[in-house]
């Protein structure tokens, strides 16, 4: 019988300069961890209490357990307003990720000195006021003088009524979405400005056309950007209020309009700061976040299936680009999964 003898290893001492960089690396953190629990991590814990609450601001939290969340169910406003929201996520993610991408591929090919002035021309709609934003395009989309209704006159079409037809509310605020893509185009331009020329350069010696260079090069090698600005761009359209507020629940608020743009945030704000239903709102906010909370993590694991890591840094296996061409009209530009243990499952397409 084998004696197995526990190797006694000697405590690594810290230096008198790691205890000092470990304390100056806390204090230029310590604003931001204090911001965090202050500001979010106690609301957070506070709203998840009010929501087991019936609170109105002026009289002290009642404790009624789950009734908040069982209310949800029998509430038709929030079945409609996450229809809206949902609906408005479907279109708007999809169409803002395939402007942006196409909008900075234009840039990109820009020579260097003039593509400052359009990246800050691009951009500058995202830092404009939400405010400015929803009336702006309040006037953009009024049925008799606005820009958008005039200008499809031109071409003979008939333009619809964006603010009140209830079929035509949410596109339109879809298209007003549109106009501040400048965050995700700048994001993409540096992506693509990081893709090795030489993989372009060995696939035009391969005879690849700009399709299958974009397709089996481009798209790959910035995946990861598209799918950072794919989770960022759906909890932010799951969260869209300043416009829509601005738009369709100030001066310009009629019953078919709100109906239609009544999003599950301005729901939420509604039941919280108008109604004064603190309670019943902290209960929706929690929905939201275990809403976001799901649909992130369904995108975390196909995210496996499609993004691309330079390098090989998959959690679950590494990746392999491969160049082939056998003539103009059948070269591949591959990039495959496989396990680390065993590289013959990477084929060819």
């Amino acid at each position: 019988m084998s004696v197995l003898q526990n190797e006694v290893r000697p405590k690594k001492r810290i230096s008198p300069l790691q205890k000092k960089e470990t304390l100056a690396a806390l204090g230029f953190i310590s604003p931001w961890i204090i911001g965090f629990f202050v500001f979010t991590f106690g609301p957070m814990i506070a709203s998840l209490y009010l929501s087991l609450t019936e609170y109105d601001i002026l009289r002290p939290p009642l404790y009624v357990g789950l009734d908040n969340y069982a209310k949800l169910f029998n509430d038709p406003k929030i079945a409609k307003s996450l229809y809206n929201s949902f609906f408005y996520a479907i279109l708007h993610v999809p169409l803002a990720t395939i402007v942006a991408l196409a909008l900075a591929m234009v840039l990109n090919s820009v020579p260097r000195r003039a593509a400052g002035f359009f990246r800050t021309a691009f951009y500058l709609p995202s830092i404009t006021p939400s405010v400015a934003i929803g009336t702006l395009w309040l006037w953009l989309l009024n049925p008799r003088i606005g820009l958008i209704n005039r200008g499809l006159e031109l071409i003979g079409i008939n333009g619809p009524n964006w603010i009140a037809d209830p079929n035509w509310v949410k596109p339109g605020i879809v298209l007003m979405s549109l106009w501040s893509v400048g965050g995700t185009i700048i994001i993409y331009l540096a992506a693509l400005r990081e893709v090795p020329k030489e993989l372009y350069e060995a696939s035009r010696i391969d005879g690849a056309n700009n399709w299958k260079q974009f397709t089996k090069i481009t798209l790959p090698m910035i995946s990861g950007s598209i799918f950072f600005t794919l989770i960022v761009n759906t909890i932010a359209s799951l969260q869209i209020f300043s416009e829509v507020y601005t738009m369709y629940f100030g001066q310009m608020n009629t019953s078919t309009g709100t109906d239609s743009a009544l999003f599950f945030v301005i729901y939420l704000f509604r039941q919280a700061f108008e109604f004064q239903n603190m309670g019943y709102a902290s209960a929706m906010a929690w929905v939201l976040f275990v809403i976001v909370m799901i649909l992130t993590v369904i995108q975390m694991a196909f995210s496996k299936r499609w993004v691309y890591y330079e390098g090989g840094a998959a959690k679950r296996g590494y990746w392999e680009m491969r160049v082939r061409g056998d003539g103009p009209d059948s070269a591949h530009f591959t990039i495959s999964s496989c396990p680390r243990s065993d590289a013959s499952c990477c084929r060819e397409e």
